[in-house]
């Protein structure tokens, strides 16, 4: 019998794609060329397209349109269904007044191309972000780091009021939408229950403080000998990077050394084709180096959801750049093998916190001895004397990346909650409380506004978190039920296709068809768990 609700809704996705599938290709490409030219017109050429796309989602005909179908108990198709809710997230993110959204849109461009274009001073000298971050994690002089950290902070002051008026934009947008602010909006939309992902942090607050409080004192310990200073005279600038989110190298290895006279693109490409899943379209496409105007950071964009996938990066020879670039290169190969029989709709890893954990697991490889020697032939007595060094360096940056995101994740909570409030004050209790880590005296600069993510990428920084937990997770499922192996420290995957083939068929071609955590089950035999972490990095 033919099923008239399911044809119906059919037909409806059909025309929505058809609609909204060539505007998000326009999309992605005008954001790429932005970004990679760090020209005004290009962002705004990009800031339309996106309005464009933003429109569909913000028609309030074909949003009523899809409550009636969610209302429909004749539509019984279980991957239908998937779809129908997947259309219904996203339409309600924008049944917001189209003069609001245009605002919106234009503010946050505003405070991009910002970000993108801003070079910080030091004694009327430019630098680029990377040279600000050389300055931190080199220097042994005090004053020179207390230079470039105050100067890494001038662009808060830059776009601070407008941050603020974006927040406040963004909490008027989801009370319309009868949420109680923009924060919890966001998470419910991306299918995040609020109080669960609050309890996990909590959770991993308990399980991580203890061993950071022991880490931190070696941290302190270490600097003080650096700089010649006694422990209780440590400022933010002597943690070697502009938010202590990276541990400083307080271990006695070089991993820079391996890569300094190595191709890093060269490297990822031979390591991709290793298992199975090659890269070379990829790389072909994107854009690698730094220079003037471009973003300074990295990113991934997929930029048709038909396999033409692009990584943004500026690489350069060293252990970040090699962990950077494997982390986007594994975003891309997520989305460059989703299965492309897949709907449209539903052709998106599971979450955003997913393909963060793909991203990060092989991430960490940079510093992995086994994975150094597999690419660039060390030997093993080298591999033995470095491992220890690379576990704890690995380890610390674990531990010291895990205390900066709840500061991240639980600034966004409280920002969002009351905007109004003294937020300089709300950063610098919660950068001492998780990071402990204090705040220079008499300081009240808009210091949190220096993030690029808190502006651009609101409520999105809590995922790489999870993104870690899950990192953790699938490592040990692969080793133990992949490789029927209990040797945990030296592995790599490297010339290994059967991992490959595992992350195909359990996780990439599962897409978006799934929620998240009936995903991660399937993959890995548990629902979401901070446990393998924990195992990994903390006992």
């Amino acid at each position: 019998m033919t099923n008239i609700a399911e044809l119906s809704l059919r037909e409806f996705i059909k025309q929505h794609i058809s609609d909204v599938s060539e505007k998000y290709t326009n999309t992605c490409l005008t954001y790429f060329d932005a970004i990679t030219s760090g020209k005004e017109e290009a962002y705004t050429t990009y800031a339309d397209a996106s309005l464009q796309i933003d429109k569909i989602y913000a028609n309030k005909h074909d949003f009523a349109k899809i409550k009636s179908f969610m209302a429909m108990e004749e539509i019984e198709d279980a991957l239908l269904k998937r779809e129908l809710e997947m259309l219904f997230l996203s339409y309600q993110a924008k049944q917001i007044d189209e003069k609001r959204l245009e605002a919106l849109i234009g503010l946050q461009n505003t405070i991009e191309s910002t970000f993108a274009t801003f070079r910080p001073e030091i004694d009327g000298k430019q630098y680029t972000d990377n040279t600000i971050e050389e300055i931190l994690s080199t220097s042994t002089d005090s004053e020179e780091v207390k230079k470039a950290w105050l100067a890494s902070k001038t662009i808060g002051s830059v776009v601070s009021h407008n941050v603020i008026q974006i927040v406040k934009m963004r909490n008027e947008v989801a009370q319309e939408l009868w949420y109680e602010n923009y924060h919890t909006m966001s998470l419910q939309l991306d299918e995040q229950d609020p109080e669960e992902i609050s309890n996990l942090f909590d959770e991993l607050d308990t399980l991580t403080r203890d061993a950071f409080i022991k880490e931190k004192n070696e941290i302190d310990l270490y600097l003080a000998k650096k700089f010649g200073i006694e422990k209780i005279d440590l400022m933010p600038w002597h943690y070697q990077n502009r938010y202590f989110q990276e541990a400083p190298k307080i271990y006695t290895i070089d991993i820079d050394k391996y890569y300094k006279d190595q191709d890093i693109v060269e490297l990822s490409s031979k390591y991709y084709n290793s298992i199975g899943l090659p890269v070379t379209s990829v790389l072909a496409n994107s854009d690698l180096y730094e220079r003037e105007g471009k973003y300074q950071h990295a990113c991934c964009i997929h930029m048709d959801k038909m396999g033409d996938v692009r990584i943004v990066c500026n690489i350069k020879p060293n252990t970040k750049w090699m962990n950077t670039q494997l982390h986007e290169l594994w975003h891309a190969v997520y989305d460059k093998y989703l299965d492309e029989k897949t709907s449209y709709i539903l052709r998106d890893p599971a979450h955003t916190f997913t393909t963060e954990a793909i991203a990060m697991m092989f991430g960490r490889f940079a510093s992995n001895p086994q994975w150094i020697q597999d690419m660039l032939g060390i030997s093993d007595d080298e591999k033995q004397k470095i491992a220890d060094a690379c576990f704890s360096t690995l380890r610390l940056e674990q531990l010291v990346s895990s205390r900066w995101m709840q500061v991240m994740y639980r600034f966004e909570k409280n920002m969002y909650a009351d905007p109004d409030q003294d937020l300089n004050a709300l950063w610098w209790n919660l950068v001492e409380k998780y990071q402990m880590m204090k705040c220079p005296e008499g300081r009240n600069e808009p210091d949190r506004a220096s993030k690029i993510h808190v502006a651009c990428y609101p409520c999105y920084y809590h995922n790489y978190q999870l993104g870690e937990l899950l990192a953790s997770q699938i490592y040990y499922y692969i080793i133990e039920h992949i490789l029927k192996s209990n040797e945990y420290q030296f592995q790599s995957f490297y010339n290994m296709p059967k991992v490959g083939t595992y992350l195909k068929e359990k996780i990439f071609h599962a897409g978006r068809k799934y929620h998240w955590n009936t995903m991660i089950e399937s993959a890995t035999g548990e629902k979401l768990t901070p446990k393998y972490y924990a195992k990994q990095f903390v006992y």
